[in-house]
């Protein structure tokens, strides 16, 4: 079948995260990008095009005219899908219009501005039956894979204690002031939503916690705090968490530990062993057992002993670092794959639905505003805020 074709809202001069997307996208050969509106000025949107040697007649000003003038292309010229790599209060209108058009939608996460307009996206996607991925892009390690089918095949036994953290130090000082354009709509709640570090990074340790374990959050005790004076929105959390199994954990994100960088980290124990992965070190799992040493699994060596969606997401012999990007590449590879199924009127391989979508999106804002709900409430213990 030929290459799905990918329309891209936001992501041009100066995005960080469009050119990930973008290389991720393509790395499979599952995709070709065609389009974009790639800035929120035609200007600047054209420029981007240009740059990356877009068709000029695709190259659009808005995402209403790249949806509206792609929807009246033959099929298998106009675009299959549309990638939306956005500040976050931009997410939910590409996403709702491209979904009411016909089109499948890839989005960076947190998904939606508020939980009102993820449980709309929800029911979007329910009523059009639309592929709709979202780019937890930390699930798609291989190791991670490794650690989801130990615990879900019960190697480490009955979950107990779940601790994820993600430390980051780059907003250590007001950054925003300095038109530094990153910091700057991250930190602004017109552009963020209710939160900061919860919305960019804490997003990414709840989604991680539960993807592993398959347990889901029933409540949680948050603390928020913003250190850096004059500073709107929160840069730092501690949240307690009560999962529905019975099994308790911690959850702390922060972006102002001096010196972190991208420091992701979960370890999870159960009653026979626990298991520890870092993000900064994505080609490791710990195992820690009951009754005999730890051990440390590394991507690349011993096939036999993997799981095959780990496997599957293994690019690279041993010894050669693969990560962030081809962690994304693993999603888009999956996504693509999915989406290739259902145009072709198959039933998708059950390995191709591993990847985040629009249920993984609304139960991260879900987390966010009860996170921030608990902070400032009296009553500490929240429990977690319906989603559908």
């Amino acid at each position: 079948m030929r290459k799905l074709k990918m329309g891209m809202v936001g992501g041009g001069i100066d995005s960080f995260i469009g050119a990930v997307h973008r290389m991720a996208a393509v790395m499979d050969g599952h995709i070709e990008m065609v389009c974009g509106a790639l800035s929120s000025t035609p200007e600047r949107s054209q420029k981007s095009g240009e740059l990356l040697g877009m068709d000029p007649s695709r190259i659009y000003y808005n995402y209403e005219e790249m949806i509206r003038k792609e929807e009246a292309l033959p099929d298998g010229e106009r675009m299959d899908f549309v990638c939306i790599v956005t500040p976050n209060n931009l997410h939910f209108g590409p996403a709702k219009l491209a979904l009411e058009n016909g089109f499948h939608v890839m989005s960076d996460k947190p998904m939606t501005y508020n939980l009102k307009e993820a449980i709309e996206l929800v029911h979007l996607v329910e009523k059009t039956g639309l592929v709709f991925g979202l780019t937890h892009n930390y699930t798609g390690y291989p190791m991670v894979k490794q650690a989801r089918a130990m615990v879900r095949n019960g190697e480490l036994g009955t979950i107990r204690k779940i601790a994820v953290e993600y430390f980051q130090g780059w907003l250590a000082t007001k950054l925003e002031d300095t038109d530094h354009k990153q910091a700057g709509w991250r930190t602004d709640p017109k552009q963020s939503g209710a939160a900061n570090c919860m919305g960019d990074i804490g997003t990414h340790a709840e989604n991680l916690a539960e993807y592993i374990t398959g347990l889901k959050i029933e409540s949680l005790c948050a603390d928020l705090t913003s250190f850096v004076g004059g500073r709107t929105l929160e840069d730092d959390g501690n949240v307690l968490l009560r999962f529905e199994s019975g099994a308790k954990g911690t959850l702390l994100a922060t972006q102002v530990a001096v010196g972190e960088e991208n420091g992701l980290k979960i370890r999870i124990y159960g009653e026979k062993g626990g298991l520890e992965w870092a993000q900064q070190e994505p080609n490791s799992l710990r195992i820690n057992w009951l009754d005999k040493p730890y051990e440390v699994m590394r991507t690349g060596t011993n096939f036999n002993r993997f799981t095959p969606a780990a496997v599957s997401a293994s690019r690279l012999p041993s010894g050669h670092p693969e990560g962030f990007i081809e962690a994304f590449a693993n999603l888009y590879k999956n996504f693509a794959l999915t989406l290739k199924a259902k145009m072709e009127g198959r039933k998708p391989d059950p390995e191709n639905l591993d990847f985040p979508t629009v249920s993984d999106g609304a139960r991260g804002m879900a987390f966010i505003e009860t996170v921030v709900e608990s902070s400032r409430s009296p009553e500490k213990w929240v429990k977690l805020k319906e989603y559908v």
